[in-house]
Formats: structure tokens, C-alpha cells, sequence
């Protein structure tokens, strides 16, 4: 995974200072930042749904296996 200097990331903020202006340049910030807190909500809201539906799966597994334990306990006992 690339990683970003200091140099790179002083590089990309004159551009977008530049580009922008910078009496708005404090305004895009607080949105770019209001985006990815966002988008941070969204993909953490995502994560701990899958991990729910994983865990219930599981438990579900766990329970499906007892019960075909059980089964096989009863139908070895039937068979002595």
C-alpha cells in the first residue's frame, strides 16, 4: 500500500488551495470532512451488520449441530 508523505500532502493542499481559492478552502474542508465522517458511519453501520448475520449463522450452525448429535445419540440407542 502506497503511503503519503509530508511532501505530497503539502503538494495536493497548494492545488487545491490554488484551484478553489482560498476563502473557500475552509468551507470544502468542513464538507469533505462532514463526507467522510459520513461515509465512516455507513461502512461501520455495514461491518457490524455483517458480524450480527455472521454470529446468528453461527449460532444457528451450533444449534443444528446439537440437535443432529442429539438425533444420532437417540437413534444409537434405539439400535441397542
Amino acid at each position: 500500500m502506497p503511503q503519503i508523505g509530508w511532501l505530497e500532502i503539502l503538494i495536493i493542499v497548494s492545488i487545491a488551495i490554488i484551484v478553489v481559492g482560498p476563502k473557500d478552502f475552509p468551507i470544502m474542508l468542513k464538507k469533505m470532512g462532514s463526507w467522510i465522517g459520513s461515509v465512516k458511519r455507513y461502512v461501520s453501520n455495514i461491518q457490524n451488520e455483517v458480524s450480527s448475520i455472521g454470529d446468528e449463522a453461527e449460532k444457528i450452525y451450533d444449534e443444528n449441530k446439537n440437535k443432529s448429535n442429539d438425533n444420532d445419540e437417540i437413534s444409537k440407542k434405539k439400535d441397542v
